[in-house]
């Protein structure tokens, strides 16, 4: 007996697949990556899941003693955030169109391999969009999974799947699991000696507001139809303004953010204070002159210029390059534009 478990080296999906592992039915662990979908961490800026998150799923997953697959979701993840059937939850995650999306994967890899059913980590109650009985039952329909997704943390609350149906798990020795308490969890990871597993980061980062906000005024200045992940990447760093509505600047926060922004500096304008300690600035857009000299005021305020009565900013793109100066903007000019 074989079964595909969606596997992301969380605790939950943990103890999901040592439910069923030791039922005696072999586990495909199946973790979905994509380019860009985990929110960079400090000291590592531009490290994506493959190298980040993947690297826990493969810990857990060898502690575990199962084997880990490991499928690239970034292009469907891309079409899922420009237009989720299902709408976006509380930020910029479309939850429902990402479980599903995941989940016809996870069917597909059940379907190449001759496994028999697939499983998740799921808790029924615990997140708010995704969890609830109703979507439960929506995923299920809308993965074309019915009778074969089993959720093993809440199998007891939730009526009886086919592999329970047909003796492949015994249902008796599954769990009743509900809500968004972790403490059942912890207590089960202990007496299981299962160890350093991850510990919670907060859910999804598109739930985070100001990256929502990011995402949908790209949305709304024609991106909706072709965000890409180089778009999301660069939502995750730095401040943001919109100075018109064909110009978004990014200021870096911090020495590693201006090197990662060097990183997406090709075919666009950069600036850079020229005298004093500062960030580095991309810009989204073609600057007009105006443009030119709002940026580097912005970007002179951020600077170690910021008092300074005129502060000269350097401007370049590529062989293009210029100096203007300006005085530092205010700061009720720069919350008028930030985003």
């Amino acid at each position: 007996m074989k079964a595909v478990g969606l596997f992301s080296g969380g605790l939950d999906s943990t103890l999901a697949a040592k439910l069923i592992s030791d039922q005696g039915v072999e586990v495909d662990a199946l973790h979905i990556y994509t380019a860009f979908a985990s929110p960079p961490r400090k000291g590592e800026l531009g490290r994506d899941d493959e190298a980040g998150r993947a690297g826990e799923a493969r810990r857990m997953a060898s502690q575990l003693g199962i084997e880990l697959t490991l499928v690239d979701g970034s292009e469907d993840f891309l079409e899922m955030i420009r237009r989720p059937r299902f709408g976006y939850g509380s930020g910029a995650n479309p939850c429902l169109d990402c479980r599903i999306m995941t989940l016809r994967k996870a069917k597909a890899r059940m379907e190449a391999i001759g496994a028999q059913f697939v499983f998740t980590g799921e808790v029924l109650g615990q997140r708010p969009m995704s969890q609830r009985r109703d979507t439960l039952r929506i995923v299920e329909r809308e993965s074309a999974l019915d009778g074969l997704l089993l959720r093993p943390l809440s199998a007891k609350l939730l009526p009886p799947t086919v592999p329970e149906q047909e003796g492949w798990v015994d249902r008796a020795r599954l769990l009743d699991l509900s809500g968004r308490s972790r403490k059942p969890q912890i207590e089960l990871a202990r007496r299981w000696g299962i160890i350093d597993y991850p510990q919670p980061a907060g859910g999804c980062f598109l739930t985070d507001k100001t990256l929502a906000r990011r995402i949908f005024d790209l949305r709304s200045h024609g991106k909706e139809r072709d965000l890409s992940g180089e778009d999301l990447i660069l939502s995750k760093v730095g401040r943001h303004f919109r100075l018109s509505d064909s110009v978004k600047v990014i200021v870096g926060r911090r020495e590693g953010e201006n090197n990662f922004l060097q990183r997406y500096a090709e075919g666009r304008w950069t600036l850079e204070v020229a005298d004093y300690p500062g960030p580095l600035a991309l810009v989204e857009g073609e600057l007009s002159p105006e443009a030119a000299r709002q940026a580097a005021a912005l970007v002179a305020r951020y600077s170690d210029g910021k008092t300074a009565e005129r502060v000269e900013v350097h401007i370049s793109r590529g062989e293009e390059e210029y100096i203007v100066a300006v005085s530092p903007a205010e700061d009720a000019r720069i919350e008028a534009w930030r985003i």
